[in-house]
């Protein structure tokens, strides 16, 4: 028997293939609420090997200060990471994934800087195309760095959550787009250091810039856009350091970042462009009081009222929304469904693709409290049974049903897909006011005929109707 022995780096690269294959399979997964929980446990499992593999390579471990350092960042991140992901909330999870997804666009700029200034000190005079690698990996990487920023600050609202505006805006952001590409280009020609700074200077406050006037309904669009560029970013890395799996998972991440985030626009019924510069939600013009325009009121009720009308259903179908978060009250919300179909109603859940502050928020929050998969119904599923519904159950959901986005063209909203609340036999919609919902404009199936209000918190509300049905 002849015995096959293959170099440490062939090996390496193997292990890399298999976690390469791994983060196929995790986004595989992703694509659906059912495997995501799984995919998300192989992507993180090929992750782990991938990096533990990496301390095999030469150049890592050939110094003990290296690895001692890398060992105790590494530390470090988890004794943030792990306590943060595991205790933030639901009506949190965006900003959480701003601050992860800025965290790796910052990292991937500094190992572009830190591989410039590696040149310079050895005297070593790269070719073009590895200059033009970094220079990528600092500007990608630090725009996504402070952009990231910015829409957590703005989704923590920690700052304005709407449009900042200022004049001549668009203009001066194309003027630093233009130094930005003028010194790169005297950065690849001179090679000197302090071009890179001011690379890694103009590129940070481009990514505030860029963020500052995007209001708060559209940062999960502008946080899926920017999740691409950490990938793109994590790609030029790869290239630098010559790590094929940085560069294919960079790669990865990219293309899926750049789907998702037109799949988003798409469900707002809004070009990219016109999120990215419209300043979209910059004024409110609903009316806030109990009256619409011309004197038009909404029909209130009272919870045993509505929970007669819904224990006696063929069909209910609830519409979660963001106010279903932050109210945290998933587990009612699953009570009253639970209460429902013990006597005989069919209950579903309508899942808008945007409902909430990011993709999956809604199908994420229901899952924590163990709502069956089969209950969701898609956008699309769910419209074509609305017309035999008896009774759509609105739970803090606002622009995602309002018929605006079909009847009114100068709507900002028209064109957006929606569900069509309007088309069932009795709307209920849970909310705390008439406050509007991001789009900041009056929602008219608040003054259909059809429609009645439940005021208060969303959980004790749901609370009650349980109750109501108990009784019953």
């Amino acid at each position: 028997m002849i015995a096959v022995s293959f170099p440490l780096t062939t090996w390496r690269d193997l292990v890399y293939l298999v976690a390469i294959v791994g983060f196929v399979v995790a986004l595989k997964g992703l694509s659906s609420p059912r495997g995501a929980r799984r995919g998300n446990l192989v992507g993180a499992a090929s992750a782990a090997v991938a990096v533990a593999m990496t301390f095999s390579d030469s150049t890592v471990y050939h110094s003990a200060t290296n690895v001692t350092l890398a060992l105790i960042a590494m530390a470090i991140g988890a004794a943030l990471a792990v306590p943060a992901a595991r205790l933030v909330k639901m009506t949190a999870m965006p900003q959480m994934v701003a601050a992860f997804n800025g965290v790796g666009g910052g990292a991937a700029a500094l190992v572009s800087v830190v591989e410039w200034l590696h040149w310079h000190s050895t005297g070593t005079h790269p070719a073009t195309y590895q200059i033009a690698e970094v220079l990528l990996g600092v500007i990608i990487g630090s725009v996504s760095f402070s952009g990231s920023t910015i829409a957590f600050a703005k989704l923590q609202e920690i700052m304005a959550t709407r449009p900042i505006t200022y004049p001549a805006q668009q203009a001066i952001n194309a003027a630093a787009g233009i130094a930005l590409l003028a010194l790169t280009l005297a950065a690849i020609v001179t090679g000197t250091v302090g071009y890179v700074y001011a690379i890694l200077a103009l590129a940070f406050g481009l990514g505030v810039a860029l963020v500052l006037p995007i209001g708060g309904a559209d940062v999960p669009v502008l946080i899926s856009l920017l999740n691409s560029f950490t990938g793109l970013a994590v790609a030029a890395s790869g290239f630098t350091l010559r790590n094929n799996l940085l560069i294919v998972a960079g790669t990865l991440v990219g293309a899926s970042g750049i789907i998702l985030t037109r799949l988003m626009s798409q469900a707002m019924g809004r070009s990219l462009t016109n999120i990215l510069f419209s300043a979209f939600g910059a004024v409110v013009t609903a009316n806030t009081s109990l009256e619409g325009a011309g004197g038009r009121s909404v029909r209130s009720s009272t919870p045993v009222d509505v929970g007669v009308l819904l224990a006696y259903s063929s069909k209910v179908v609830i519409v979660p929304g963001y106010g279903l978060a932050v109210a945290q009250a998933q587990h009612v919300v699953k009570e009253l469904a639970d209460s429902l179909a013990s006597r005989g109603v069919k209950v579903a859940y309508a899942i808008h693709p945007v409902a909430g502050r990011m993709p999956g928020h809604m199908n994420v929050l229901l899952a924590e409290a163990d709502v069956s998969y089969d209950d969701l119904e898609e956008m699309d599923e769910a419209n074509a049974e609305m017309a035999t519904t008896d009774v759509a159950l609105v739970v803090g959901a606002n622009d995602t049903v309002n018929p605006a986005a079909v009847d009114s063209p100068g709507s900002p909203i028209y064109g957006m897909p929606i569900i069509h609340t309007d088309r069932a036999a009795h709307i209920v919609f849970l909310k705390r006011s008439m406050r509007p919902g991001f789009a900041g404009i009056d929602n008219e199936l608040l003054f259909n005929d059809k429609t009645v209000m439940l005021f208060g918190d969303a959980k004790e509300t749901l609370q009650k109707l349980v109750a109501a049905i108990a009784d019953l």
